[in-house]
């Protein structure tokens, strides 16, 4: 229209948490300490799925991949995060936003495929035991990693240049914590229409895909499950699935309710809440669950702990 501010926009304002301002500190102090520990307890499960030879089989072997993943999607939004709360300066470049969201889609694709294939993983050792060392080998699993990792890439690149190639004039507040999908359509100018479409069916691809074959993957185990004639047996085998449904609920409820929800005046402020779900709270309780519900990874730390003991009083 005649008269309309065009003025195209060369940077961008992350609202985060602003509204509050009496709670930066207290706001600050929390994502550090959950960033510390992110850090800190998928870091540990690396180191202990490499050091301990009772941990050298494919279901830790995708553990470890699944939290050095976790380190660096938390790495791509909580360090920015932080420091806009200390320097209160919130504004981001239009080419370092591109960045930040194509690291995350490239990284969140591989983060439901390896949820998928730790999935298929418990299906070949509960009900395919006996072929398990042949299926699950080695050069299996790495491939399975490798391709869980590499096969979003060209998409989630070709999607971030598709947001990003819309016009974007006038208003320049993204009232997000950090560069996502939704926030940047809502104040994209012109049809978005197609990009919408585009967004659901990488979304049906990259992630309803993984959590239908993780779906039926147990199916396919609680049936097996029920068969055994042992309640010991049947307790063993849902014991070594307990965490990653655990880890799968939490990781694609908060994604289903975040891109799912009606558009509304509150949506904005749910995508932020639901967002933290599966970018702060996922990677922070992923260790924890794999942890306290674990006998392996407990049996594993109290090897470690001593030896840590050991190097330090000598």
């Amino acid at each position: 229209m005649e008269g309309e501010n065009r003025t195209i926009v060369v940077e961008f304002i992350l609202l985060g948490f602003s509204e509050q301002p009496k709670l930066q500190g207290f706001l600050f102090g929390t994502f550090l300490v959950i960033y510390l520990s992110i850090l800190i307890g998928n870091g540990l499960i690396i180191v202990i799925t490499k050091i301990d030879p009772a941990l050298q089989t494919p279901m830790y072997f995708f553990l470890a991949n699944f939290s050095f993943l976790e380190i660096c999607y938390t790495s791509v939004t909580l360090p920015r995060m932080l420091i806009n709360i200390v320097t209160k300066n919130r504004n981001i470049s239009f080419l370092a936003c591109a960045i930040q969201l194509g690291f995350l889609l490239i990284l969140g694709a591989p983060e439901c495929l390896l949820l998928g294939v730790m999935a298929y993983d418990r299906y070949v050792a509960i009900c395919k035991p006996l072929y398990y060392p042949l299926i699950m080998n080695y050069k299996v699993c790495v491939q399975l990693v490798v391709g869980s990792w590499t096969i979003g890439i060209p998409v989630q690149i070709a999607q971030t240049y598709q947001i990003f190639s819309l016009p974007f004039y006038g208003s320049n507040q993204l009232n997000h914590i950090f560069c996502d999908l939704r926030p940047l359509l809502r104040i994209a100018c012109g049809d978005t229409f197609v990009n919408e479409m585009s967004i659901y069916a990488v979304a049906m691809l990259f992630g309803m895909v993984p959590f239908l074959l993780i779906v039926w993957s147990y199916v396919k185990i609680i049936s097996t499950i029920l068969k055994l004639p042992s309640t010991t047996g049947r307790y063993k085998a849902f014991s070594t699935c307990s965490s990653h449904v655990m880890v799968v609920g939490l990781f694609f409820g908060s994604i289903i309710i975040t891109y799912l929800q009606p558009k509304s005046s509150n949506s904005e402020k749910n995508d932020k809440i639901f967002s933290l779900f599966y970018t702060v709270l996922t990677p922070m309780f992923n260790p924890l669950i794999y942890t306290l519900r674990n006998k392996d990874v407990i049996v594993a730390l109290k090897k470690l702990l001593p030896k840590c003991r050991g190097e330090k009083s000598n």
